[in-house]
């Protein structure tokens, strides 16, 4: 009998020792980060081994304890982990940017890098960088011994919201599928302030997402620093009260190339963000996709932005030839524009020839030409050529040499296969030979830019969106025009230039203008958008004849509004309802607006920019006829005024 109770005593003891040591291989431990002004606080903490991390704002929450880590072929960082050492710092740095929506930008944060450890001890760290109102992590792996490189195969970095929270969210596109088989191409609707439960989507969602906490305040998240070490990421399906940071549909690519990341040792991964504020202020004016990343390259020249036109958003196919293309280098050159673009087939409906005698008549004329390409060799079905010039370094660097001898100056390359570190690749090679030989790039058929125009000096825009060609296909498209271009400002625009192709002053979405697709949006709505959306180089949407049918008032407007701004601020607004920003292009400030509701909305602005100034506005009437006129904005910087429903306004001096 003693013997057994040795035994019961000495299991029990071994037992107890057990749990100690289990307590101190993972005990709870706790690191805090507050922003500069401090209204911002990140908490980081390891708890049984498990990292998390939460987010609070002005001592509201923002998100609850999500979960952190990631999932490698040479081991599991996402469990069983232990804390090795904390460091905190500050970065200070002043940049110019002329392609954002700022120019100008001081970036103050307080950085934790939080250095961890897993079962396998190989080490890894955590390193968060907390301004006013962003919050930016990644991932920093350390060299393991010999091993140099591995392959991270998933993140389980998550959202944890509170559950009062809403959503505003536009589903991934199911790989393969679409025109082509050319998705996803971040070409999907939104699904606005719903509960986070009923907004569900099988594929998950683009980056970036809008959430709005109840009264606590919004929420933006996204991410940055995607480059050719690493593959793009998007939003899982919500699961568990939580939304996961999810890799490519393995499809994507016609199923080609690796879901995850292949990256050297030591590396690091793309900055995960989150934009906080009581208010959507914060949200409109963000520049964090740029304040943490650098220049990859230096620009071989001085690149030029600006405007341009193109046949192909209305006149479609039918227009590459080389009569029509005159005449929009007419176009541009009575607007003053400095680019033409000439979109798909002209290498066969002009031929290589005749475009260099188009491209000498466009330069006596002071415009310059962007050509579009094909992207694609293997990754779809899409079809129009240019084909295979863009896929491979051989080809592209032969076909860059001609457009660099013929005087092109950008390109539009379009078609890609999705979000996968084989397609990341391709961009960049895109963009670093194109640097060499002196050409401008915007994207098109394609993801979304991730703090693109830092880091490549000739990136100048991408689409990733529903843009104008959507409202020539689609009725229901052009129902929602007034609704989406409420949202872009809040969402999509706020993280990354957007191509959008548009200010379509035809009263009917095609050549003849007498009958067909008829737009449903006012003609300040459509000015408007010429300030509301923001890309350095904008091909807009205008043809031959509104020289002639559009008020002189409109047409004097189009010629002098600015595609590169050195200020932007949140006025008012509500995505999905209506927008007011403005922006500042030297000393000069244009704000402008769209209402989405069915109903006209009055607003009383506060304008403390604009006190006791005398303004332009170009505006509608009840019988939604665009006029322009003069307001005066009061002493106080305030002014009332009324927007029409699926109109707009712009002021401007």
């Amino acid at each position: 009998m003693e013997i057994q109770e040795i035994k019961i005593k000495m299991k029990y003891i071994y037992l107890l020792s057990c749990l100690l040591i289990s307590t101190v291989v993972f005990s709870q431990k706790t690191e805090k980060i507050l922003s500069p002004d401090k209204n911002l606080e990140v908490t980081f903490t390891l708890n049984k081994g498990i990292p998390n991390y939460s987010i609070n704002y002005k001592g509201k929450q923002i998100l609850e304890d999500s979960p952190l880590g990631f999932i490698t072929n040479s081991g599991d960082f996402s469990k069983d982990i232990n804390f090795v050492k904390a460091t905190k710092g500050e970065v200070n740095k002043q940049y110019n940017q002329v392609k954002i929506k700022q120019s100008n930008i001081e970036y103050k944060a307080n950085t934790l890098k939080v250095t961890l450890q897993n079962g396998d001890e190989k080490e890894m760290a955590i390193l968060f960088q907390v301004s006013d109102n962003d919050v930016a992590f990644r991932y920093e792996l350390s060299k393991w011994g010999d091993t140099r490189t591995c392959i991270i195969k998933k993140e389980t970095t998550g959202y944890k919201f509170p559950s009062v929270t809403t959503s505003f969210l536009s589903s991934m596109m199911n790989p393969m599928s679409g025109f082509a088989r050319t998705a996803p191409s971040y070409e999907s609707g939104y699904v606005v302030d719903a509960s986070m439960e009923s907004n569900t989507s099988k594929e998950g969602y683009v980056f970036p997402g809008l959430f709005r906490i109840g009264d606590h305040g919004w929420a933006l998240i996204s991410e940055t620093g995607v480059n050719s070490q690493y593959c793009a990421s998007h939003l899982s399906a919500y699961s568990n009260g939580v939304y996961t940071v999810t890799y490519p549909n393995e499809k994507e690519n016609d199923g080609f190339g690796s879901v995850g990341a292949q990256i050297g040792l030591p590396g690091v991964t793309p900055w995960r963000t989150v934009t906080v504020g009581e208010t959507l202020e914060p949200i409109v004016e963000t520049t964090i996709p740029f304040d943490v990343v650098e220049p990859l390259y230096k620009p071989s020249q001085e690149y030029k932005y600006g405007r341009g036109t193109w046949s192909w958003i209305v006149w479609q196919d039918n227009s590459m030839n080389y009569e029509d293309q005159v005449k929009y280098i007419d176009l541009a050159a009575a607007m003053n524009y400095e680019y033409i673009l000439i979109d798909a087939w002209w290498d066969e409906r002009i031929g290589y020839e005749k475009m260099e005698s188009l491209i000498k008549y466009a330069n006596a004329k002071g415009v310059d030409v962007f050509l579009w390409y094909n992207s694609n060799g293997a990754a779809n079905d899409a079809f129009m050529t240019p084909l295979n010039k863009m896929n491979t370094a051989i080809a592209r660097k032969e076909e860059m040499k001609w457009l660099k001898k013929v005087g092109v100056k950008g390109l539009k390359v379009d078609f890609f296969g999705g979000d996968k570190q084989e397609t990341m690749r391709l961009y960049e090679d895109i963009l670093s030979d194109a640097n060499d030989y002196g050409l401008m790039i915007i994207f098109h058929g394609t993801t979304l830019p991730r703090g693109w125009e830092k880091m490549y000096p000739n990136y100048v825009g991408s689409e990733a969106v529903l843009a104008s060609e959507m409202l020539i296909f689609s009725q229901d498209v052009r129902e929602k025009e007034a609704y989406y271009a409420s949202l872009h400002p809040f969402i999509r625009n706020a993280v990354g230039s957007m191509e959008f192709g548009g200010v379509l002053l035809n009263k009917y979405l095609n050549k003849g203008n007498s009958k067909g697709q008829k737009r449903l949006t006012t003609d300040a709505f459509q000015l408007a958008t010429a300030v509301l959306f923001q890309n350095p180089v904008q091909m807009f949407a205008l043809t031959p004849n509104n020289l002639n049918d559009v008020p002189d008032f409109e047409l004097d407007f189009m010629k002098e509004v600015p595609t590169i701004w050195d200020e932007t601020k949140f006025i008012d607004g509500y995505p999905g309802k209506y927008s007011v920003i403005a922006r500042r292009h030297g000393n000069k400030w244009y704000v402008a607006a769209v209402n989405a509701e069915d109903k006209a909305k009055k607003i009383k602005l506060k304008l403390p920019m604009l006190k006791g100034q005398t303004l332009i506005m170009y505006n509608d009437n009840k019988n939604r006829e665009t006029y322009q006129s003069n307001v005066d904005v009061s002493k106080k910087g305030e002014l009332s005024i009324t927007i029409q429903p699926k109109g707009g306004f712009v002021l401007t001096k």
